[in-house]
């Protein structure tokens, strides 16, 4: 399998002021008392490693002892923003156990590790730069998968929860050997049905390490979901199968999986319950995509070689003529979700236009 090349560095666009008003009508847009730049004065750095002493890229830093009371008692009360409503009885309660920092990537992301101290629970949120193509990607996640995200934005900074699961590349190489034949093509049909859902919303770059695998004990089997845990190259890109994560070589094995578990009529088909339900997102949204895709329209988020190349890949596909006439990926993203709402709202097999393959 040929790899797909990603842009070495994407830009980070800014949030204007239409994208700023979307935020605060939605409750996104919240006033948080530290910024990213503040979390990059760290004095050192030990390298973190895994259970099997690799290297994780990432590194837990450390502060002058007065920058990290202050630091700390910041994170705090951004993990209460974050999770009660800025609620301040519990910051008695809580402990900021690990600040790790990542040089890999786009984002430069801070992972911060809270703990309960009464019970020792923890969970984890991330700090990164506003970046407004991943902002917009969060927001479609949020309203077209199956999963709800929460996340804060204020000035140059932006809040993440954890999105708890097993890395997909360490899912593949050390569990999918494990799993019953059953569990396989269970794993099979949600990377179909994930392959289109990235597809469908322009969403990038979703080779292994970048979603996770999520289990879920059911009362006689576990049932296996997939959900994207970036979002840095929503609408970016140009080349229309860097939007589909089966044409990735870390996925190679999920694709063979795919063809090994299930039969060409049972693809089509988990594509096109996809799809439908999909059109059923976009209709209990409708007026929040609306709104969000206005944002994007007047947005400045890819540059024109990959508009073009995009919009005239996905012309070739469904032969509509919007997409030829799209000015941006705001107009292109928004001509996708009209084509698949006019096409799979009363869906036949026969009748799949998209299901074409290369």
């Amino acid at each position: 399998m040929q790899d797909l090349k990603i842009s070495k560095r994407k830009p980070s666009y800014p949030v204007t002021a239409k994208l700023h008003d979307y935020l605060t009508i939605y409750d996104r847009n919240t006033k948080i008392p530290i910024f990213y730049d503040d979390l990059l004065r760290f004095q050192g750095s030990v390298v973190v490693y895994d259970k099997e002493d690799n290297d994780t890229l990432w590194i837990r830093v450390y502060y002058n002892e007065f920058e990290r009371e202050e630091i700390d008692s910041s994170l705090k009360k951004v993990y209460t923003i974050l999770h009660s409503d800025g609620n301040e009885n519990i910051l008695p309660f809580l402990n900021v156990d690990a600040i790790d920092y990542c040089t890999f990537g786009n984002s430069k992301p801070f992972r911060v590790k809270i703990r309960n101290i009464l019970n020792d629970n923890f969970t984890y949120f991330y700090i990164k730069t506003t970046d407004a193509s991943r902002i917009y990607g969060l927001e479609l996640e949020h309203m077209l998968s199956p999963y709800n995200l929460n996340f804060l934005v204020y000035k140059n900074t932006l809040i993440e929860e954890h999105i708890a699961g097993i890395p997909g590349d360490e899912f593949i190489k050390n569990m999918l050997p494990k799993c019953s034949k059953s569990e396989k093509a269970q794993i099979a049909k949600e990377f179909v049905k994930f392959n289109e859902r990235c597809m469908i919303r322009l969403l990038g770059d979703m080779r292994s390490y970048n979603y996770v695998i999520v289990p879920t004990h059911d009362f006689d089997h576990v049932v296996y979901k997939i959900r994207a845990i970036d979002f840095d190259q929503q609408c970016y890109e140009g080349k229309f199968n860097i939007y589909r994560p089966q044409f990735f070589k870390e996925n190679l094995e999920m694709v063979e999986l795919v063809s090994k578990s299930i039969q060409k009529l049972s693809i089509d088909q988990y594509k096109t319950e996809e799809r439908s339900i999909l059109v059923k997102r976009l209709k209990s949204f409708a007026g929040r995509i609306e709104k969000l895709l206005d944002c994007m329209m007047d947005d400045d988020i890819s540059n024109e070689e990959n508009i073009n190349l995009l919009k005239t890949t996905i012309f070739d596909y469904t032969h509509d003529v919007n997409f030829k006439r799209s000015k941006n990926m705001g107009e292109i993203l928004k001509y996708a979700l009209e084509f698949l709402t006019r096409n799979y709202e009363n869906v036949k097999l026969e009748n799949l236009r998209w299901s074409k393959e290369d």
